[in-house]
């Protein structure tokens, strides 16, 4: 396989795309499944939304948990693993007996898909390395590369529902599910052919157990599941003793990963490495803002507005529009100079859109509300690519897997967060009062996103050198 524009083989980044595009396409895609589901099994809205969050509670885990897997045990072998997981999952799915059988699938399906994202950004680092036995080098972000990922990830978000509308009217609910069998089929031939085998860090005479870390998962499984639901009940009214019980579950996941030779969470490296950590907070920080416009602003043209769902729909879709068209532009930036400006252009302008949130009144003008949301789509594709960048930049190479599970972990922290912080706001104030109170929310979140890239670097660099193939 040779390299060409991308900065990897095609055959290896088409293969890995294929993977990573089954999470965000089905945590998107079972929305509009919803409704006849909850009739199909006779259950209330706020137990059917289980299958919306049993999936992004158990990827939120298990992202960092086959991250680490893939770091000991071979990025190939766990992205075949996955997709074999998701595969057999998704064939059980319309046999499940009862409602709570398909929750159980929807988990078995998450993890599956988890394993997709750290496997590519292992297997993309050994391709652009072009020597995958040296886990020392420090290549460029191929920026080409992690901007397909990029697009390949948004585009998939965004075309869930539609694509799940469509397969639900013709096919009934099941076929969300079943969708993904020739996508996985398709993938597993892909990839035992394509991809390559990366060395790993687990050593035949080592013991699993003590490689695994077990008593590390368990205790970082407890402490961050605990801390998803204790922020879920913030709507309804916060749960403090599971407050309580996160925190003393943290302080010996600390003592517990401080004190372990073979940690499954290097609490010391991240304390070390402040690119790495500077990193994380962002990708939670901007999934928290972006969410909240993404989830929030809907709610505020359907309610409050009073326009339609369709109308609705076309005024939200040039956030994710601009997003996509976006992410070339971004590439060549981070290209040119480096993930750190991309990401200090694509927080300031994160900035001055949240501030505009202030004008947004019952009588704004259709033309200002797409001016918004286009402005608001700008950082999808700086800052989500910047921060990709970074990551690539700053992991340490034997833990890549991790810090991409780690990466996509913050990612749902932001994204649950957002949820509460609307649903705190907008219960008691659904209006353009309580819409101005989320976009101050949302500015003070900036202006830490924007001191975060100015102060912090992923790692000290030399500059880049001038592009020499186009970006996608």
């Amino acid at each position: 396989m040779s390299e060409d524009r991308w900065g990897v083989p095609t055959r290896l980044l088409a293969t890995v795309v294929l993977g990573t595009l089954l999470n965000p396409l089905n945590s998107s895609m079972i929305a509009v499944a919803l409704v006849p589901l909850q009739h199909e099994f006779d259950v209330g809205v706020a137990t059917a939304t289980w299958l919306v969050s049993g999936f992004y509670l158990a990827a939120a885990v298990g992202q960092p948990l086959m991250g680490r897997f893939v770091d000991l045990f071979g990025a190939r072998r766990l992205f075949v693993g996955g997709l074999t997981l998701v595969c057999a999952s998704c064939v059980l799915a319309p046999f499940a007996p009862g409602f709570w059988w398909l929750v159980g699938v929807r988990v078995l399906l998450a993890a599956g898909t988890s394993t997709a994202f750290p496997a590519a950004l292992v297997l993309i680092r050994a391709a652009a390395m072009g020597n995958p036995d040296s886990t020392t080098a420090e290549p460029r972000p191929p920026a080409a590369a992690l901007a397909f990922l990029s697009i390949a990830a948004s585009t998939s978000a965004a075309l869930g529902p539609v694509l799940g509308g469509f397969l639900v009217a013709f096919a009934g609910w099941e076929a969300v599910f079943l969708v993904n069998v020739p996508l996985t089929l398709a993938g597993i031939v892909l990839a035992l052919r394509v991809l390559p085998q990366v060395p790993t860090r687990h050593a035949g005479d080592t013991s699993l157990l003590a490689t695994v870390d077990l008593p590390g998962i368990l205790l970082f499984s407890g402490t961050l599941t605990g801390l998803l639901v204790f922020v879920l009940s913030i709507e309804g009214g916060a749960l403090w003793w599971l407050a309580v019980v996160v925190a003393g579950l943290a302080v010996l996941l600390v003592l517990r990963e401080r004190s372990t030779a073979t940690p499954f969470l290097d609490i010391r490296g991240l304390v070390a490495n402040r690119g790495l950590s500077a990193v994380l907070g962002q990708q939670g920080g901007f999934n928290l803002v972006f969410y909240c416009v993404f989830f929030g602003l809907p709610l505020w043209l359907g309610s409050v507005r009073g326009f339609g769902a369709d109308t609705v729909g076309l005024l939200v879709l040039p956030i994710a529009a601009m997003g996509v068209l976006m992410t070339p532009v971004a590439a060549r930036l981070v290209r040119q100079r480096g993930s750190r400006a991309t990401l200090v252009f694509g927080s300031l302008v994160l900035l001055l859109a949240t501030v505009l949130v202030q004008v947004l009144s019952d009588a704004t003008p259709i033309v200002v509300l797409v001016a918004v949301a286009l402005l608001f789509g700008i950082p999808g594709g700086f800052n989500n690519l910047g921060l990709q960048s970074a990551l690539y930049e700053a992991s340490p190479g034997d833990r890549m897997g991790s810090s991409g599970g780690l990466f996509q972990t913050f990612r749902y922290l932001g994204a649950i967060s957002a949820t509460s912080v609307l649903g705190v706001v907008f219960e008691h104030d659904l209006s353009s009062a309580g819409l101005h109170r989320i976009g101050w929310i949302m500015t003070g979140v900036a202006v830490a996103l924007v001191l975060l890239a100015l102060l912090l670097r992923p790692r000290p660099s030399t500059p880049a050198p001038p592009p020499t193939a186009p970006v996608p």
